[in-house]
């Protein structure tokens, strides 16, 4: 079986990043395609088979009916179609050069990773907080149970020699407007309940924000905290490209996309999960995907030899003090992640602001600073009194809206270096366009 953690080891040996797309389609021969096209697209790339919302929810009668119909669904309902159907969409695609990770969002994922396991797959993510909160109402309770099972259905496969990996997307909460300590915090959190739970392949996650150098930060907050609870562990760190309102001109996603590479390398991450130009409009082709993994590979290859040198810099942060404290009140509740998790969310230790679920106490807020930092307006219960910088105003209405589309116009109104004045396509063009998306 493909080995999804020595895969990402052997790209970082090779000084490759690798890259990863959010693709999925409900059509068998779409869904090889789409596999078959990106397997060659850059260096190092991960495939992926995202799961459709009703798969992800557990409605298989209703993805029935929506395949029965000839209408398509925004992913691959693998529990749906028959073991043979699948096996024909992965035949000879899978292998040590090109694993493929299951992505879904689901708070109940036994019968998705039971179907994965089928396949000969052995790499997913998600998580019993991330994939709870921002999707659904499901009870905090449940989530942390389903999980528990699923990570135990997981770790079983090594007794048939796999190596299963799972990856916490507890870096992507809500993907906007959570300060980054919170999301480090609860990827790291979720990393050590996998290991409670017998896993041995790991790999973290944070999204791109809304301050490259507050991102920064975050990344190497994430991998000093993964160095500190996981030592036996094979672990990685994956960037996600901004999982907010995203650029609607060509040009604004294509910055956004390219400075996420660069992160990725500059921070120490090892794996990128990109986006496309179109994803401001409606589901990304095939195509699209391509040219995305394209332009992320091709971003990171020219990120410098001195940038990844930054990378090794783990030194305390404003961000690492945060996840610190946060991730040792939660460890101190009690010797079980999972018992201590939920009772984070009860007494108000995890928090996540704008997070409507009903296990999450809802007093924290946030806001972007003067600099383009996303910082705490306020903390609620959180345990960072003394480590918190000093706190803002509450957003109003309008400066919610302002909050939620900063990226977006910053990126969208930044001067495109191809079509500017003067010469087409300058290193100086790109050195100027790349200082106004930093301040």
């Amino acid at each position: 079986m493909t080995s999804f953690g020595r895969f990402v080891a052997a790209a970082r040996s090779r000084g490759a990043l690798v890259v990863q797309p959010r693709m999925g389609f409900s059509q068998p021969a779409r869904m090889r395609a789409g596999l078959l096209a990106t397997k060659h697209a850059a260096d190092a790339v991960a495939g992926t088979l995202t799961i459709d919302s009703y798969t992800r929810v557990g409605d298989e009668p209703a993805a029935v009916r929506a395949l029965d119909a000839d209408v398509p669904l925004n992913g691959y309902p693998i529990t749906s179609y028959s073991p043979g159907t699948s096996h024909w969409v992965l035949d000879g695609i899978p292998g040590p050069a090109f694993p493929v990770q299951v992505r879904h969002g689901s708070a109940s994922p036994q019968r998705i990773v039971a179907a994965l396991a089928r396949l000969g797959l052995t790499a997913t993510e998600g998580g019993p907080v991330s994939y709870c909160l921002p999707y659904g109402r499901t009870p905090l309770v449940d989530s942390v149970r389903n999980w528990r099972e699923a990570c135990e259905q997981l770790a079983a496969l090594r007794a048939d020699g796999a190596e299963p990996h799972l990856e916490s997307f507890g870096g992507c909460m809500l993907g906007q407007l959570c300060p980054p300590g919170l999301l480090v915090a609860i990827s790291a959190l979720e990393g050590v309940f996998f290991h409670q739970a017998g896993l041995r392949s790991i790999s973290l996650s944070y999204t791109q924000q809304t301050s490259p150098a507050q991102d920064r930060q975050a990344v190497r907050a994430l991998r000093r905290l993964a160095a500190e609870l996981l030592p036996d562990t094979d672990w990685h760190v994956v960037v996600y490209t901004y999982m907010g309102v995203y650029p609607r001109s060509p040009h604004g996603a294509r910055a956004l996309l390219e400075r996420s590479a660069e992160l990725a390398v500059r921070a120490g991450a090892d794996r990128l999960i990109v986006k496309t130009a179109a994803e401001a409009h409606r589901i990304p082709t095939v195509t699209e995907n391509v040219e995305a993994l394209r332009v992320a590979a091709h971003a990171a290859a020219r990120t410098t030899a001195a940038a990844t040198a930054d990378a090794l810099d783990t030194a305390d942060n404003p961000v690492y003090a945060e996840a610190r404290a946060l991730v040792e009140a939660v460890l101190d509740l009690d010797a079980d992640l999972g018992s201590a998790l939920l009772k984070a969310f009860e007494r108000g230790y995890l928090d996540v602001p704008f997070c409507l679920h009903p296990d999450n106490a809802g007093r924290t807020r946030s806001h972007i600073d003067a600099a383009g930092r996303l910082t705490w307006s306020d903390i609620g219960a959180l345990p960072i009194g003394r480590v918190t910088a000093q706190r803002g105003a509450r957003l109003t209405a309008a400066g919610l809206y302002d909050a939620l589309t900063y990226v977006q116009r910053r990126y969208d109104e930044a001067p495109d270096p191809r079509t500017a004045p003067g010469p087409r396509h300058t290193a100086a063009a790109d050195e100027h366009a790349h200082d106004l998306l930093e301040v």
